[in-house]
C-alpha cells in the first residue's frame, strides 16, 4: 500500500537486495493473515481485492509461501473465510484432519464439523 512510506521503503529494498543475492524470502501463512486484516482495518481495502493483493505477492516470485498449499485459499471466495481456509490448508499439508464447530469451514474437503 506505501504507507507508511518509510516502511514501504524499507521493505521493497530489503525484498530487492534479497533478489539481488538470490536469497529466499519465505512467507508464513500466519503472516499472510495478518496482512489480510491490516489490509482491512488499517488500509480500508475490501476483502476480495485484499485476497488479489496478496495473491499477486505470493505470485510475483519475490516470496516463497509456507506452506504452500495456502496460495488456494487466496484466490477462493464465498464459503469459509480466508484464515479458515488456511488454517484447514496447514493441517492437509501435515496430513492432518480440521475439526471445527464453523460451519462454513466444515464443509471444506477433509474437514469435520463438531455439533453444537
Amino acid at each position: 500500500m506505501g504507507v507508511p512510506e518509510a516502511h514501504a521503503r524499507a521493505a521493497r529494498r530489503r525484498l530487492e537486495r534479497a533478489a539481488e543475492a538470490g536469497e529466499t524470502v519465505l512467507v508464513s501463512d500466519l503472516v499472510i493473515t495478518e496482512a489480510y486484516h491490516a489490509l482491512q482495518h488499517h488500509y480500508g481495502v475490501p476483502k476480495g481485492e485484499a485476497r488479489s493483493l496478496l495473491l499477486r505477492l505470493v505470485e510475483s516470485h519475490a516470496v516463497q509461501l509456507d506452506p504452500p498449499a495456502g496460495r488456494a485459499a487466496l484466490p477462493a471466495a464465498g464459503g469459509a473465510g480466508l484464515v479458515d481456509r488456511l488454517i484447514h490448508l496447514r493441517y492437509r499439508s501435515l496430513d492432518a484432519v480440521t475439526v471445527t464447530f464453523e460451519r462454513r469451514q466444515g464443509k471444506l474437503e477433509g474437514a469435520v464439523r463438531l455439533p453444537g
